[in-house]
């Protein structure tokens, strides 16, 4: 039986007057892939900023593997196992495919500022091993032919792969994936589903998915979770959500 990997208990945030995020609670177990799914201004990239402690909770818990994270700071959400992506890609454009997925190994580098100032043998060994780890993400998502060019002239869909091998390469348990289809065509959704399939088969990891492309969150997920203004409308199959009035109304067409 699969452990409990994540856990928001009762989480609230307000911004001012606005409570962003009212009373959400959700349970993930390890393996699982969960969609997140609501009309715009939902709450979702707030309840994702709040996991990683971008936001923090006003109240509630949310605990990660076990140990309370409601009060953790980005980096160390990183170190712990939490990864991911953003709606607008952000990739450090002027350097080469490969140097930002290595940018992203060296979090796990086990060697001092004076090992890397004296080009120690340490250093020496542990560069080529990180290089030579990122080229093997690179090759999960198809893009070792580009290492060496730059990342701000991939296309779009491209750049989306290299920001998902960047995130894995933090040797994430759980992967924050926020609208990774969008800007797609019906194509590269379809590609991208087959993609995060062979990625699940590859790697232990957990993802939690924001998504509009239905298409997309109907052949990945095994559970929905839908929001509007911040509190849960219903958790279930994305086929036992479709035909949910509240749904319906609140987000995917009224009567239509």
């Amino acid at each position: 039986m699969s452990e409990t990997l994540l856990e928001l208990k009762q989480v609230d945030k307000y911004f001012g007057g606005v409570h962003a995020i009212d009373s959400f609670s959700l349970t993930m177990q390890e393996g699982a892939i969960h969609g997140l799914i609501g009309p715009n201004g939902a709450g979702k990239t707030t309840i994702f900023n709040t996991i990683t402690g971008i936001y923090r909770a006003d109240s509630g818990s949310i605990l990660f593997d076990g140990e309370d994270i409601t009060r953790i700071r980005p980096d160390q959400a990183s170190v712990k196992g939490i990864a991911r992506t953003f709606q607008n890609i952000r990739l450090f454009n002027n350097l080469s495919v490969k140097e930002n997925v290595v940018i992203a190994c060296n979090m796990h580098a086990r060697y001092g500022l004076a090992d890397a100032l004296l080009r120690t043998p340490r250093f020496r060994k542990q560069k080529a091993e990180t290089e030579e780890r990122a080229m093997h993400f690179l090759q999960t998502v198809g893009l070792e032919g580009n290492a060496e060019d730059k990342a701000g002239s991939l296309p779009y869909g491209h750049q989306r792969k290299l920001e998902i091998a960047r995130a894995m390469a933090t040797k994430p348990k759980l992967l924050l994936l926020d609208e990774p289809a969008a800007g797609m065509n019906a194509d590269e959704s379809v590609e991208l589903v087959d993609f995060l399939r062979r990625l699940k088969e590859l790697y232990p990891v957990t993802i939690l998915m924001i998504e509009h492309h239905m298409d997309v969150v109907t052949n990945l997920c095994e559970q929905c979770t839908v929001l509007n203004f911040g509190k849960t409308l219903t958790t279930g199959r994305m086929e036992d959500i479709r035909k949910n009035p509240e749904v319906i109304e609140a987000y995917l067409g009224g009567d239509e």
